[in-house]
């Protein structure tokens, strides 16, 4: 691939106007959005700067090769968020690597509904509070933004991959948060089952239970955006036939915790939300069992709650 996009005698509006162009031509989506992230990166520089230094700065000369390989990688399909290394949850930066999927915009939903909910059983000012468990914790963005909205909350998080937790470690650290949140690998439910060998976390009295499972149809997995496809963790991504399997296993495995959460909220993909709130009302164990869209309308999280203990 050449650089024909970059040239040392560009101002620094020029090299992003001439970036943009050639992410254009290779098929990248927000070609003018990802240049600017990337621009920003490089530079190591707030936006303001930027727009008021771009026309007139000429581009720095000891930052061209980071900014040729930065463009190039997004160029083929890389995720901007790995290339920098962090995206933005809930009003804070977290740090993202290939081992985890990248925090989505309509999961900070699923945030709101189990803050929501939890503060009408448990409230701010009460003297009792919530053991949450994060299964397939990724960046542990659920996790530790649960555990930095509500200081006071007991949070347990799990996933599969020993290099997700590794992340999510990173960031409970990044946000002050490591000390309230005990990490633990296993496959779903697993770890925190009564009488799980070799985890600490193995019989947790569980009140709150929430979890962005792996959902995509294994067959949908070829007609990816390349970006999710190519790049991102199909541990992650890899929902089974249907995309239903872990949200079945979990349901399947609540009798073997300590006690059944008051509390299960989960996020879904297209088309799946009426399957998995009738999988959890078939369960009985909750009085509500809710819908929630997103922001583009689309059924994306099932929350039930049991209001009374």
């Amino acid at each position: 691939m050449s650089d024909e996009f970059f040239a040392p005698s560009y101002t620094i509006r020029e090299a992003c106007l001439q970036a943009s162009s050639f992410l254009a031509g290779h098929g990248v989506e927000e070609y003018r959005s990802n240049a600017e992230l990337l621009l920003l990166h490089v530079l190591e520089v707030e936006r303001p700067v930027l727009l008021r230094d771009w026309s007139i700065e000429q581009f720095p000369p000891e930052k061209a090769e980071a900014w040729i390989q930065a463009v190039r990688r997004k160029a083929e399909g890389e995720p901007v968020q790995y290339i920098i290394g962090e995206q933005w949850f809930y009003g804070r930066p977290f740090t993202v690597t290939p081992a985890v999927l990248i925090p989505r915009p309509e999961t900070e939903l699923l945030v709101e509904a189990v803050l929501e909910a939890a503060d009408g059983i448990w409230p701010l000012e009460g003297d009792a509070v919530p053991t949450v468990l994060d299964v397939g914790t990724g960046s542990g963005a659920i996790a530790v933004t649960l555990a930095a909205q509500r200081p006071r909350w007991r949070v347990s998080a799990s996933d599969l991959s020993p290099d997700a937790l590794e992340v999510a470690r990173m960031n409970a650290a990044r946000h002050e948060a490591a000390g309230r949140i005990a990490f633990v690998q296993g496959d779903l439910l697993a770890p925190f089952a009564v009488g799980a060998e070799g985890s600490a976390s193995a019989g947790l009295a569980a009140d709150v239970l929430v979890s962005n499972p792996p959902y995509i149809p294994a067959d949908d997995l070829p007609g990816l955006q390349r970006e999710v496809r190519d790049f991102e963790p199909h541990l992650a991504l890899d929902g089974g036939a249907d995309g239903l399997d872990p949200y079945r296993r979990m349901v399947e495995q609540l009798p073997a915790l300590r006690q059944v959460p008051r509390i299960v909220g989960f996020e879904l993909g297209m088309g799946q939300a009426r399957d998995v709130a009738a999988l959890l009302e078939q369960n009985g164990a909750w009085d509500e069992v809710r819908i929630i869209t997103d922001y583009a309308g689309i059924e994306r999280h099932v929350l039930a709650i049991r209001h009374a203990n």
